[in-house]
């Protein structure tokens, strides 16, 4: 037995000749990470106070120093604390006038509650590792939101108004006049030292005076995507509070009289001119301007499903699912822009403003025009129809038509109104790519 248990010992010895010493060492480095500090009980004021330190009431009621925001710049106490309230008021008007005016629903919802997630404090839902930021990045920065929703639109809209009434296309160029003529304000403001905007970036807030939002954020990802943000807030803000804004200056510019002018009623436009009208605006933008064909080809593309008639599947999914998704994205990514420290910042308050003025041009002009043109048309023309010359939708038609029987309850001019809307889609593309063609 003793024979047996030595040959056992002098097997393992040769096997692991360290095994002694291993272990030896093992046990002093053991001691040595193991050497731990005496746990220090905490009161139970102590843990309410770290508790207390990582809620929201304190991140914004007692703003520290060094604070970072989503894109790593230090935050002001004012932008911790009053401004996070202040933005977070803002998101809630948003959601009222969705809910209880029913001003854009559609827009106003995603975006409100968008802003209302930016501005939580410590959550950092916004950055560029939250939801928020990286829909952000998937969808505006890259320009592909704005194109799924125009061929969404394009799937959506019919240009046999247009197409009935050539002469309206007329209206949609005049209202784009706001976008040209913001350019030259943002320019002179510039030059004054008031805003310190380069052209280019004047260009790129100029689009906002069209009231289109996919196109703003396709120009200004192109000129100014130092802008992008607080373009994308205004040029959607402004799309989804065309029933405000438009029906004072529409009243201002005409008389009863004038809005209660009726229009005769239109041609039945065919098939095949429905089918002919996107493949030849397309093969237009190819010839004359190709830094417009992302957008006039994502429109031209949608419409030209649903007119074929033959791929109903497709065009259902671009009208209802695939436009109601990215809806939702691009709504909750504008509204990150929204976070106090983007937003209460003078550069983003100049351009809402400048962007106010040019959409409140815009629709002047159009109005303006029709005011003109009904002077010298055999047809009468109701002024009414000018406003949605903006590019927004078909929301500047329905403001037209309503504020059309409110003077004259017989009165419907929604598909008279389509006609001037459906071109302005198109103007404001062309005056996006007119701009991008310049400085590129």
């Amino acid at each position: 037995m003793k024979k047996f248990l030595f040959s056992i010992v002098f097997v393992l010895t040769i096997l692991f000749p360290t095994f002694s010493s291993a272990s030896s060492t093992h046990d002093v480095a053991s001691d040595e990470v193991t050497e731990v500090k005496p746990y220090e009980p905490k009161t139970v004021t102590e843990l309410f106070g770290s508790f207390f330190k990582s809620t929201g009431i304190s991140a914004i009621f007692n703003p520290q120093e060094g604070v970072k925001t989503a894109h790593g710049k230090d935050m002001s106490f004012f932008e911790q604390s009053f401004g996070r309230i202040i933005m977070i008021l803002i998101c809630f008007t948003l959601l009222y006038l969705a809910v209880a005016k029913g001003f854009e629903p559609l827009l106003l919802i995603p975006i409100g509650f968008g802003g209302i997630l930016a501005n939580i404090p410590l959550a950092g839902i916004a950055g560029p590792d939250g939801m928020l930021g990286i829909l952000y990045e998937i969808g505006i920065s890259n320009q592909f939101f704005p194109l799924l929703i125009f061929m969404g639109v394009g799937a959506m809209i019919d240009f046999g108004p247009l197409l009935a009434n050539p002469k309206t296309a007329i209206l949609g160029a005049a209202a784009q006049f706001g976008i040209f003529g913001s350019l030259v304000g943002a320019a002179t403001l510039s030059q004054l030292g008031i805003f310190d905007f380069t052209l280019e970036q004047a260009s790129a807030i100029s689009i906002i005076g069209g009231a289109d939002g996919p196109t703003s954020i396709f120009i200004a990802s192109a000129l100014a995507p130092e802008l992008l943000g607080a373009i994308a807030v205004a040029a959607y803000s402004y799309m989804a509070l065309v029933p405000v804004i438009q029906p004072p200056i529409m009243r201002a510019l005409t008389t009863e009289k004038e809005r209660q002018i009726k229009m005769v009623t239109t041609r039945k436009v065919s098939k095949m001119e429905k089918m002919i009208f996107p493949l030849t605006v397309l093969m237009l933008t190819m010839l004359f301007l190709p830094s417009a064909a992302p957008l006039i080809g994502a429109l031209c593309f949608g419409n030209f499903a649903k007119e074929s008639g033959v791929v109903d599947r497709l065009s259902d999914t671009m009208q209802n699912a695939l436009i109601n998704i990215i809806t939702i994205f691009l709504g909750l990514a504008v509204g990150s822009k929204l976070a106090s420290d983007e937003f209460l910042v003078a550069e983003t308050l100049g351009i809402m403003m400048i962007g106010l003025i040019a959409f409140s041009i815009g629709t002047a002009a159009g109005v303006l025009m029709a005011k003109l043109m009904n002077k010298f048309s055999k047809e009468p023309i109701n002024p009414l129809i000018g406003a949605a010359g903006v590019s927004a939708v078909p929301m500047a038609a329905r403001v037209v038509s309503k504020v059309g029987q409110e003077a004259n309850k017989s009165n419907v001019l929604l598909m008279h109104a389509m006609g001037p809307n459906v071109a302005g889609v198109i103007g404001s593309a062309v005056a996006a790519g007119v701009l991008i063609s310049i400085f590129q």
